[in-house]
């Protein structure tokens, strides 16, 4: 597997990584042995950056992690997050309630030091300089390595930036997704990795997307807009089109979607999640394909500017300042 660097502190990882989300959460019921197996498989092949939360499952994905990688550990990068309150999933990054949940997290996952930890939505009642010096306590303790967040906007980023360096940025970005990508000057001005979640389009990309209603009731998808009658027929229709493209690389539409992704900066690390070893194995292979620009062309006259749908319920706007 290749490795990648994730800004300028020393964060390397394999070139994808591991989202373990989906083994608790939002994809309808999951299997911990099956969720297991997969982390696992996904070492096997050479993947050294694993992706959690205290809000999967409310610390229940991190034990499961935290079991998985147990004989491995000290050969890999845990991320984790805090910044939700149950049992409402309000925003809540309060000093406090930080220093709960990383303590927390450290129990859980089995480990002296959390390699990444991200705020993982911003909290608009907390200045995000407060964020970033609680975090700079768990760096200078040696508890945390790294500071991230997820779907911030420039000026935050800037902000933290300035008390605690952040190495890594995690936001929704794939082929059906593109927004973040105003916010790569940024990254390039303060030296930020950046880590998609979604990579595959929340599993369309895989080419195994069905109509909204046959998914289980838990399944985020059967709500999402990208599901629903006008848009999907259409988000089929372009995943058809990927497809041919792939198969004449020899390869699946979800490797050449995590292609994609790699081919749009050396800084780019996703986080595909399954539970499916097999699946692992598929999406880590993408790190073996390369794109031409011919093909990179033909994807961009398929998808110019992402998929159809909005990644976000109807209403509801993104956290970016």
């Amino acid at each position: 597997m290749q490795t990648r660097t994730l800004g300028q502190h020393g964060l390397t990882t394999s070139a994808i990584g591991y989202g373990s989300m989906g083994i608790s959460l939002a994809y309808g019921p999951g299997d911990e042995q099956e969720g297991i197996a997969a982390i696992q498989k996904a070492y096997d092949l050479g993947v050294t950056h694993f992706d959690t939360a205290e809000m999967y499952g409310w610390g229940e994905n991190e034990k499961i992690v935290g079991r998985a990688v147990k004989s491995f550990r000290d050969d890999i990068v845990i991320a984790t997050k805090f910044g939700f309150k149950a049992p409402d999933f309000s925003y809540d990054s309060r000093p406090e309630r930080i220093r709960e949940v990383v303590e927390g997290s450290l129990q859980r996952l089995g480990v002296d030091q959390i390699d990444v930890l991200y705020q993982h939505r911003q909290d608009p009642n907390v200045p995000v300089e407060d964020v970033a010096g609680v975090v700079k306590e768990f760096i200078d303790a040696g508890k945390v390595k790294y500071f991230g967040l997820s779907e911030v906007g420039p000026e935050t980023l800037r902000r933290a930036h300035a008390i605690q360096p952040v190495s890594v940025l995690q936001t929704e970005y794939s082929l059906f997704e593109r927004e973040v990508e105003v916010l790569f000057p940024t990254l390039t001005e303060l030296g930020i990795g950046f880590v998609p979640y979604s990579p595959l389009g929340r599993g369309f990309l895989t080419g195994a997307a069905k109509p909204a209603a046959e998914y289980d009731e838990t399944d985020m998808r059967r709500g999402d807009a990208r599901w629903q009658p006008g848009n999907y027929e259409k988000n089929v229709e372009a995943t058809r089109q990927l497809t041919e493209l792939a198969a004449s690389k020899d390869a699946t539409v979800a490797q050449l979607a995590l292609a994609w992704l790699l081919a749009q900066g050396e800084h780019i690390v996703p986080i595909p999640g399954t539970r499916s070893a097999s699946r692992v194995a598929e999406n880590v292979g993408a790190a073996d394909l390369t794109l031409t620009s011919a093909d990179l062309a033909r994807i961009k006259e398929i998808l110019p500017t992402g998929g159809f749908g909005s990644r976000l319920p109807e209403g509801m706007s993104s956290d970016w300042e």
